[in-house]
């Protein structure tokens, strides 16, 4: 069996389907960890990196997928063909500007409508931002604490979606849990900002001064 962190194997709880797509697979860990507990039948698992790309079809060999596993090098969804039929589609690990990066620059190589299961590290309103742009609707989020750091995992589905500024940056469902991560993430988050604005001159950074007090104010809001 493949070793798996926390935070993948919560991932894993959200796929769907015979045929996974996992965009930035590093060492193939998540497609080979769904194959062994036959969660799905067969995978692309996509690396930008030659370094990732090669440990991935190292491991792939390793476990003995070569079969299951379609290993392909290039950049994020670009890697899909028109004939790949996708049931979900992972992508983790990265910045929720990246990830978005990675949805707005190769949504067009989608040649369905798979279910995304996104797991950011920071940053997750563009994501949502996306999402409800491009007619799809959050039907799950979750935090994930793994060796100290909190992660957020949003699944979507076809359908249509409006939130709020409010729900954009906190999560809808995040919102109305409003578990003790998300009161830890987010008093987290509220410290970090008194930490950049103890550095912040207010009349030389204005602007950056005013967006933080800004944050701090909505932080404030929705933890009490």
């Amino acid at each position: 069996m493949i070793p798996i962190n926390k935070r993948l194997k919560k991932v894993s709880e959200y796929i769907k389907g015979k045929t996974l797509a996992d965009i930035g697979s590093d060492h193939a860990y998540l497609p080979i960890y769904c194959l062994e507990h036959k969660m799905i039948q067969s995978a692309i698992a996509g690396e930008i990196i030659k370094g990732p790309y090669n440990a991935a079809i190292k491991n792939v060999q390793l476990y003995g997928y070569t079969d299951n596993i379609d290993v392909r090098l290039g950049s994020g969804l670009t890697i899909l063909n028109q004939d790949d039929e996708i049931d979900t589609v992972t992508i983790c690990g990265m910045g929720g500007p990246l990830i978005t990066k990675i949805l707005n620059e190769g949504f067009s190589y989608l040649n369905s409508t798979p279910r995304l299961v996104l797991q950011s590290n920071i940053q997750s309103e563009p994501i949502r931002r996306f999402l409800e742009q491009h007619n799809y609707s959050i039907i799950e989020e979750t935090l994930i604490k793994d060796r100290q750091h909190i992660y957020e995992v949003i699944v979507a589905e076809q359908g249509e979606m409006n939130l709020s500024n409010q729900q954009f940056r906190f999560g809808p469902l995040l919102l109305k849990q409003r578990n003790q991560l998300f009161y830890e993430k987010w008093n987290r988050e509220y410290e970090a900002l008194e930490d950049i604005i103890k550095n912040l001159d207010p009349n030389q950074h204005k602007k950056r001064y005013q967006e933080i007090k800004l944050l701090q104010k909505e932080i404030k809001e929705v933890l009490h």
